[in-house]
């Protein structure tokens, strides 16, 4: 518990001391616990240490894991920060806060016929293939515009932009373009930086960070 508090405390930390220079408030900056592979025996202290956002990379994982541990702490926020198969769509707008994946028109179509269906909307935030990666998922830059227009015809709330820059690269230049990006289509939402990087992403406008490791040590 003690160790798990003490991290925590440091990221929080570490984002008060990075929203200063870059002249923003940490009250903007919204820390998402990543505690996808972790059971409730990790998850729990963290919850009883104060954190209540959490995010999971799979439907079918968080599915086992949180509704009891929601039924205890209802205040509990949950994101989907993964990638979100069109097969999943019913269980993922049942089960989610936000979505972080939203990057194609067939998932597009899939989550407005389950919100629909479910009466409730979801606000996701659509997911930009920034370093133009063909093996990575998210919405090519070219067709940003196009896509952005689709999702808000669709009647889906739009949460902002979300990226992965591309591993062993600085990361910097890629979170500045997707801000840039966000500012152009008028979207504030900044869903960047992970446990190595976060720092980097706050200095850049980031108002969700994505962390993990930092916060529960290596994956089991």
């Amino acid at each position: 518990m003690d160790s798990t508090a003490s991290r925590l405390a440091e990221v929080r930390g570490n984002i008060t001391r990075v929203c200063k220079p870059a002249r923003r408030e940490p009250a903007d900056v919204t820390l998402i616990a990543v505690s996808k592979t972790h059971g409730p025996e990790a998850i729990q202290p963290l919850i009883e240490a104060g954190q209540r956002v959490f995010g999971e990379n799979r439907v079918q994982e968080a599915a086992g894991k949180w509704p009891d541990l929601r039924a205890e702490y209802p205040d509990i926020e949950l994101h989907l920060i993964g990638q979100l198969q069109s097969n999943k769509a019913d269980e993922a707008v049942a089960l989610f806060d936000y979505i972080h994946s939203l990057d194609r028109p067939s998932l597009l179509k899939a989550l407005a016929k389950a919100m629909d269906k479910a009466g409730r909307r979801v606000p996701c935030f659509v997911q930009v293939n920034i370093g133009d990666e063909d093996q990575k998922g998210g919405c090519a830059l070219a067709d940003l515009p196009g896509f952005l227009d689709r999702v808000r015809a669709a009647d889906i709330p739009l949460a902002g932009l979300m990226c992965i820059p591309p591993a062993d690269t600085e990361a910097a230049p890629f979170f500045a373009l997707l801000a840039k990006l966000a500012a152009d289509h008028g979207l504030t939402g900044l869903s960047m930086g992970m446990s190595g990087d976060y720092k980097t992403a706050v200095m850049l406008g980031a108002t969700h960070v994505r962390v993990g490791t930092a916060l529960f040590g290596g994956r089991p």
